[in-house]
């Protein structure tokens, strides 16, 4: 069977006074053309009306949408996609004027995360965030069957298919919540297994595509999905990354954030994302060839906020290097970012550059032991080796008497161990 042509797609978009010179309408609408070719449509024309406000009933002006009437027309748009999320009358309201279908920036973004969901676990995640969003819509939907569903095995005569439909939908978000809940409880405990291994948590944070995959890939040999695309990842990944200091870090590779993310999304993949929450330290991964990377920065920041994970030590990993027209004038920039790191994840010079500067970094968390370990317990000696640096070794009729310096979250792990043997 021969596959679907992509459908013709318009992008709409406002320029309202709040606008910023760190982020335009104009830098919105082609991160939304962006995200749409990432779904797979062809991106034929783009609007922008400068308005006080969105018009409440038709997003713009009435003027602007027989323009765009006239325009579907001529040129045989078939979608529309504006870059503010719609109410449910005004999505209602612009597909009846143009008859044609009409999808805002949160349900593209949501088509996107369910054509990229692989585990079970992303599959419920974006199905429950696309019930959320559908639920008040669904007066849109079914206007047209609003007719009477009287008779046997319904709630009674006077349940239309709308009021049904929508009681179905409310089950299944039930049914979604719980079967997270549990899969969220399953988490924890691979956490706390997680916890009593001696080995420093990270998570690679930051905006989509900025190259968090190719990363985690190129520093753990992992085989993660990395391609030049928004949201090419949903899954955590969580993979060994063993430092030249002998640090040992489990990192896990996380969603990558966007402008106006769904607070639908948000809300489901909490339970992902606090795997920020419990991490160490933050690998805060930046595109430097992106010249509006420090509003970037600043939407990653505003969501660590919302997740309390802003506190959490960060080093930035400025990737793309090789990408970058002018160093000298960036390097001016990036001095505001402190630590931080400038690489390219496809170069292995730059990874060790990168490792070198971890081990920098996570040195401010170390501490030095001192303790005498007994012959029947020489196993924790085996540990400090593997894990941390021994500097001194002393061999006495007592036993054994070290000196080790080692970062002080796994240490403490380890004299866990030991109290408990």
């Amino acid at each position: 069977m021969t596959p679907p042509l992509p459908l013709k797609t318009l992008l709409l978009g406002l320029k309202l006074p709040q606008e910023t010179q760190k982020w335009t309408c104009l830098d919105s609408i082609q991160e939304l053309s962006q995200l749409a070719k990432t779904a797979g449509l062809v991106v034929h024309d783009s609007l922008i009306q400068a308005r006080d406000t969105p018009h409440p009933r038709s997003y713009v002006g009435e003027g602007k949408v027989q323009e765009i009437k006239q325009q579907v027309q001529d040129q045989g748009i078939q979608l529309i996609i504006t870059d503010d999320e719609l109410s449910p009358s005004q999505q209602k309201n612009l597909e009846s004027e143009l008859n044609i279908k009409v999808l805002d920036r949160t349900g593209l973004i949501l088509d996107i995360f369910a054509q990229r969901a692989r585990t079970a676990e992303a599959q419920l995640q974006v199905e429950l965030a696309q019930l959320d969003y559908l639920l008040p819509r669904l007066t849109r939907l079914w206007t047209h069957l609003s007719r009477l569903g009287g008779g046997i095995g319904t709630r009674g005569p006077g349940e239309t298919q709308l009021e049904t439909d929508k009681r179905q939908i409310k089950e299944r978000i039930s049914t979604l919540q719980k079967k997270l809940k549990k899969t969220q409880r399953h988490r924890e405990v691979l956490r706390q297994n997680r916890d009593n291994i001696p080995m420093i948590s990270g998570a690679i944070i930051g905006y989509t595509n900025a190259g968090k995959s190719t990363l985690i890939n190129a520093l753990t040999a992992a085989h993660t999905l990395a391609e030049n695309a928004l949201f090419a990842t949903l899954d955590p990944t969580t993979k060994h990354w063993a430092l030249p200091n002998k640090d040992q870090v489990l990192l896990t590779d996380t969603v990558g954030f966007i402008q106006k993310l769904p607070t639908q999304l948000i809300t489901s993949f909490r339970a992902t994302l606090e795997e920020v929450c419990n991490a160490h330290f933050l690998l805060h991964v930046v595109d430097a060839s992106n010249p509006k990377f420090p509003v970037l920065i600043e939407t990653t920041q505003a969501l660590l906020k919302e997740l309390k994970a802003d506190t959490l030590p960060q080093i930035y990993v400025f990737n793309k290097r090789d990408q970058v027209q002018n160093e000298a004038s960036l390097n001016l920039l990036l001095a505001h970012y402190t630590p931080h790191v400038l690489i390219s994840a496809q170069n292995p010079l730059d990874m060790k550059l990168l490792e070198n500067a971890m081990v920098t970094f996570l040195q401010k968390e170390h501490t030095t032991i001192n303790l005498t370990l007994p012959f029947s317990k020489m196993t924790i000696l085996n540990l400090f080796h593997l894990y941390g640096r021994v500097l001194e070794e002393t061999y006495t009729e007592h036993g054994v008497d070290i000196k080790v310096d080692i970062h002080a979250d796994i240490g403490s792990k380890i004299m866990a161990i030991l109290e408990a043997l």
